[in-house]
């Protein structure tokens, strides 16, 4: 978030960091043991899914992810529910896995409390990350809709966490590479060991680049000071 590029052109700007890190302070943490037994889970550790809030990208995310599932058995996977998309939708996927299981509307939490995160690209991706949960990327969609955004927007990455540090922070499984196999090989090197530890170290260098919480008062004070100019 450098300055320089405005200040080349003539326009005074001032960074005031990103709003997300106030809310995600304020959101509400359900106990672990009331979150468990509300969403009939043990005490195995817990990966979650995140596949999307549409049914298009849905349909396309979220069976990779339950195949990858079914390789990791001693994992308990928990799917974030989308508000308004139906039980019957998830249900023509989940099936009968007995280690897929389902959460609505408590998300932060579901991340609060998960050894590792499958997470469709989207602000999801930043709100992962500083919660402070290794994660890999995913994103699939049609075939033609993909070819004219990847020639419309001209990014190196997909993820915000990947685009603000301007490198490759958190494994992205797009399109092509979204597979069982891929995804496989991805959740064991991030269980544990240093492809691990070196996410978790870079999450911090993130919460950095943000500007760290207050940027409502931040803008607010702005505001007021180019005001009394």
């Amino acid at each position: 978030f450098e300055t320089d590029f405005y200040r080349r052109y003539g326009l005074e700007v001032t960074y005031v960091g990103h709003p997300l890190l106030d809310a995600l302070t304020e959101k509400e943490i359900t106990p672990k043991a009331a979150f468990l037994d509300c969403n009939q889970l043990d005490q195995s550790p817990i990966i979650a899914l995140l596949p999307g809030s549409r049914k298009q990208e849905i349909s396309a995310i979220l069976p990779v992810m339950l195949a990858t599932a079914q390789q990791f058995p001693e994992y308990q996977w928990v799917i974030a529910q989308a508000p308004g998309v139906e039980d019957d939708f998830y249900n023509s996927f989940v099936g009968s896995i007995p280690q897929v299981h389902r959460c609505k509307n408590d998300t932060y939490s579901l991340l609060n409390y998960s050894h590792l995160a499958l997470v469709t690209s989207g602000t999801a991706t930043l709100e992962t990350a500083l919660m402070q949960v290794p994660q890999i990327v995913c994103y699939k969609t049609q075939w033609l809709t993909y070819q004219i955004a990847k020639r419309v927007v001209n990014l190196s990455y997909i993820s915000l966490v990947n685009i603000i540090a301007n490198r490759l922070v958190v494994p992205e499984c797009i399109q092509d590479e979204l597979t069982v196999p891929v995804l496989t090989q991805q959740v064991s090197a991030l269980l544990e060991g240093p492809a691990r530890a070196a996410q978790l170290a870079a999450y911090g260098t993130l919460y950095a680049q943000l500007g760290g919480p207050g940027a409502s008062r931040k803008a607010a004070a702005a505001i007021l000071k180019n005001n009394d100019l």
